[in-house]
């Protein structure tokens, strides 16, 4: 299994923004879309504000695999479905990182319906 390398993690994880493209079930990417990312110990994760029935979403679905691009770094991914025991971690991450915007805009990213929706980046 491949892993994040430490200039990865603290140059993606640091990013303020991530942009994601799946893989479409022919091998081609999709258009990307721009998300926000957080780092937890030595994971990168991503969550969909719109849950899990989010057109982005759902293309991370088909294949589980697509290329990411954050702070600098261009990286295929495969996605997997978060353990949902650490929702709290990944809630505290956003809110830790994401502070500086109102607290209405980041309630959406730790609501019920958005954590249903987090992926870990597993770099391929």
């Amino acid at each position: 299994m491949t892993t994040w390398t430490n200039d990865e993690l603290t140059r993606i994880g640091a990013a303020e923004e991530l942009e994601i493209a799946s893989l479409r079930s022919d091998g081609t990417l999709r258009n990307p879309v721009t998300i926000w990312v957080v780092r937890h110990g030595d994971d990168l994760y991503v969550r969909s504000v719109n849950g899990r029935t989010a057109a982005w979403f759902r293309g991370t679905q088909v294949r589980h695999e697509g290329r990411i691009e954050a702070g600098g770094i261009e990286k295929d991914v495969t996605f997997v479905d978060a353990d949902p025991d650490i929702n709290d971690q990944i809630d505290a991450a956003y809110r830790t990182k994401y502070r500086r915007y109102a607290a209405s805009i980041v309630n959406h990213i730790v609501s019920p319906a958005a954590r249903p929706a987090t992926i870990k980046l597993r770099p391929r």
